[in-house]
């Protein structure tokens, strides 16, 4: 089955009932049981829902994977991953981080032991040097956020089955529309299914899928245990998203393309971050392991002058000055003030999340007012 076909059918079964093509939002916390442990699979909601259930099974199909598991938020998915480790074992991170990321990992896990190490990533061989006997896990994001950073999966893939580590890769920005990190030698892919899985700005949710069942049942065991799963309504929202998410990846795509080449020549920028460029670094891993380079960019204003960033954002009309991404409506953001505020400001702008920076999430409307919006801020 090919990747548009599994959108919408990918590990799904019409409702047993009735036949409704949907699954059927089942708003109960528990099930009737004829006898103790005798039930129809599903006894308290916390440990299992069948609409939750049919979104894992989505999950898992996208992905190329056998286990999906939904979850409360995207980081209580990197949560859940957290608790895979124990004290005293470390973690290399991509050092172009998600800011809630950095702040799980910095203000919770590190206080239970647990060390992190911020690492460049564009070049695969850079993680060689942290590794020790205590090294369990590695964690990338590509592209990165709000860089654009390309990381080459393949290759750390290849690092990390050397040294008998885990490989976990955030791929909320590509989506698997662009990217499958399983099929590139990830042991977990992890979304903010909140984004472009969803697709309409009106859910919270996370999600996590493997291929080994071994490590699935761990993750399950640590859902149920610390319950932060999702509800059935969200998700039903979210089973719906993704049977669109391949027709508004390609439109995320295009817009995408038109936003960069336009921002690229504008007097007023003084650089875009979009993998799609061939000057981008690592543009060529792009090419080889993204089917596109997807709706989101970066770009600074001329002067690194953060009021100047914060003119235009404010000025914004079509595009929503908002937290978030991945949306079918255009969004911008200011990141070293929203989404990466809690990085502290030297750490920040080493990794290039200067005062001057702007993050858009290019939506699926019109191209043309896109860039009529953007002109009418700049200018």
């Amino acid at each position: 089955m090919k990747f548009n076909t599994k959108t919408i059918h990918g590990g799904q079964e019409h409702d047993v009932a009735y036949g409704a093509i949907m699954p059927p939002i089942y708003q109960t916390s528990t099930y009737a049981q004829t006898t103790p442990g005798g039930h129809k699979g599903y006894e308290y909601s916390r440990t299992h829902n069948p609409t939750r259930h049919a979104l894992e099974n989505a999950f898992a199909s996208i992905e190329n994977g056998h286990f999906g598991l939904a979850f409360a938020s995207g980081l209580a998915a990197i949560d859940a991953v957290m608790k895979l480790l124990n004290p005293g074992d470390e973690v290399i991170s991509t050092n172009d981080l998600y800011g809630g990321s950095f702040r799980l990992f910095t203000k919770i896990f590190q206080n239970f032991g647990i060390k992190f190490h911020f690492v460049d990533m564009q070049k695969a061989s850079n993680i060689e040097t942290y590794i020790n006997i205590n090294t369990k896990l590695i964690w990338v994001e590509t592209p990165t956020n709000p860089m654009m950073n390309i990381i080459d999966i393949k290759k750390v893939s290849d690092i990390s089955k050397k040294h008998q580590l885990m490989l976990a890769v955030d791929n909320t920005f590509a989506t698997p529309y662009l990217q499958q990190p399983l099929d590139l030698g990830a042991d977990i892919v992890m979304h903010s299914a909140t984004k472009y899985l969803g697709g309409h700005s009106d859910v919270v949710m996370g999600a996590l899928v493997v291929k080994d069942k071994e490590l699935a049942d761990k993750l399950y065991f640590i859902q149920n245990a610390s319950g932060a799963i999702c509800g059935p309504q969200d998700s039903f929202l979210v089973l719906r998203g993704i049977k669109t998410l391949h027709v508004r990846m390609q439109r995320h795509c295009e817009n995408g393309k038109e936003v960069a080449k336009f921002l690229k020549t504008h007097p007023k920028v003084e650089k875009v971050f979009w993998p799609g460029f061939e000057d981008h670094p690592n543009h060529h891993i792009a090419k080889s392991q993204m089917k596109d380079f997807g709706g989101m960019l970066s770009f600074t204003t001329k002067g690194n002058n953060y009021r100047e960033a914060i003119n235009v954002v404010e000025k914004l009309k079509l595009f929503t000055l908002a937290e978030s991404l991945g949306g079918v409506e255009s969004l911008c953001g200011h990141p070293a003030s929203m989404t990466h505020a809690s990085i502290p400001k030297a750490e920040r702008e080493n990794t290039g999340v200067v005062d001057s920076l702007i993050r858009l999430s290019v939506g699926i409307e019109d191209i043309d007012d896109l860039i009529a919006d953007l002109k009418q801020a700049l200018e």
